[in-house]
């Protein structure tokens, strides 16, 4: 998954994608859609939305699991999807920020994917990359930084994939009636599709509050859940419904707002600013509003997919309640000093609050309360 940023868009050819992103919307026409997708969710979670130029079909998802995990993939056959977004890690990846397939270094955290079928907004700070199938062509196509690596290098990888008559059957099976149905924008399709599928949905948090699990969570997550949804923590404001984040989107929804915030993580030169390069929503608006402005992260399986923030830069759920207890982060030196709680567009809402250790403990525990070991302990594919 893409972590956005204007100089990640500047670095793709958008020619080459704008064509790419049309064909995944037009193209050959596929065969008549196959009955309603059934995504086997339990209750408590609406069916995702999902795009009707790219209806769900099993065949489709099955490619694009395969398709996920396959480093030739990558213009010099060294990186995968899954090289940034690791199963165990929440599909995440453990680094504070990833590196690219040629040693680029990304600019963004890598987000973990669990439920990613239902977010409007699919990056830390791009506000125009709202469907998974748009979202799939950065990484492959991006140069500025380079991820998978695929500019330049088009040829080689179909090449690839034309080679293996497995992937042969696989396209021709997703795509059925399409003439020449490897190509990139099948392959954002099919990625796309499933990606849909990685839902997560079954952890303590879910069998306690879907599942009439009353001993579900432990004594201190619950009182950590009572911390967490109260107005003394204000954490539900911001993570809030299914997926505990503020973007959603689901099969019914109508209309979609952006949703970006400041949370006080910086503030340098007293002014807002946050660090060249990482200043979120700014770098798309140019609205001096929007300096450190990001989406909301969901709080899914957000035990394993340390560390955190957009730019990785802090270490643990416990110092993440203390920055929020201080109502923003202060670096008293160094090239990024500034006193974030002081941040001018800093949402009002993170103002900081005392909590006791033991409270702080019981606020871990809530969180570590939404791990679905199910989720991360599913079986990936064997390498191709």
């Amino acid at each position: 998954m893409s972590r956005g940023g204007a100089a990640r868009t500047r670095g793709v050819r958008s020619g080459l994608v704008a064509a790419l992103v049309v064909a995944s919307c037009g193209g050959e026409p596929e065969a008549p859609p196959p009955p309603s997708y059934d995504f086997g969710l339990p209750p408590g979670f609406a069916d995702p939305w999902v795009p009707p130029d790219n209806p769900m079909r099993a065949e489709k998802v099955a490619l694009g699991r395969r398709l996920f995990f396959d480093a030739r993939l990558s213009g010099n056959g060294t990186m995968s999807c899954s090289s940034c977004h690791d199963r165990a890690k929440g599909f995440a990846d453990g680094k504070a920020k990833p590196t690219g397939s040629t040693g680029d270094l990304v600019p963004r955290n890598a987000m973990g994917l669990a439920n990613v079928a239902w977010f409007p907004q699919l990056t830390w700070g791009n506000p125009t990359l709202t469907t998974l199938e748009q979202q799939a062509l950065v990484p492959l196509f991006g140069e500025v930084p380079v991820e998978l690596g695929v500019t330049g290098a088009e040829e080689i990888v179909l090449g690839r994939l034309k080679a293996d008559d497995d992937y042969i059957k696989a396209f021709a099976a997703a795509f059925p009636g399409e003439a020449a149905p490897i190509g990139f924008a099948n392959i954002a399709k099919a990625l796309a599709s499933y990606e849909r599928t990685l839902f997560s949905g079954r952890s303590p948090y879910d069998q306690y509050t879907y599942g009439g699990k009353a001993d579900a969570m432990s004594e201190s997550a619950l009182r950590g859940m009572d911390l967490f949804f109260s107005e003394r923590m204000e954490c539900y404001h911001c993570h809030s419904g299914v997926n505990f984040t503020t973007a959603y989107r689901s099969a019914d929804t109508k209309h979609q707002e952006m949703d970006f915030h400041n949370t006080g993580l910086y503030n340098l030169g007293a002014d807002g600013a946050y660090p060249p390069g990482g200043e979120g929503l700014f770098e798309f608006t140019g609205d001096p509003r929007d300096k450190g402005k990001f989406r909301v992260p969901s709080l899914r399986n957000v035990e394993l997919t340390a560390p955190y923030m957009h730019d990785g830069s802090i270490a643990t759920l416990e110092d993440v309640v203390d920055h929020y207890a201080a109502g923003g982060r202060t670096l008293p030196d160094g090239p990024f000093a500034g006193i974030g709680s002081q941040n001018p567009n800093k949402n009002p809402l993170v103002k900081g609050f005392v909590i006791t250790a033991d409270e702080k403990a019981d606020l871990v525990a809530f969180m570590k309360s939404f791990t679905d070991t199910e989720f991360v302990s599913e079986p990936d594919p064997p390498a191709p």
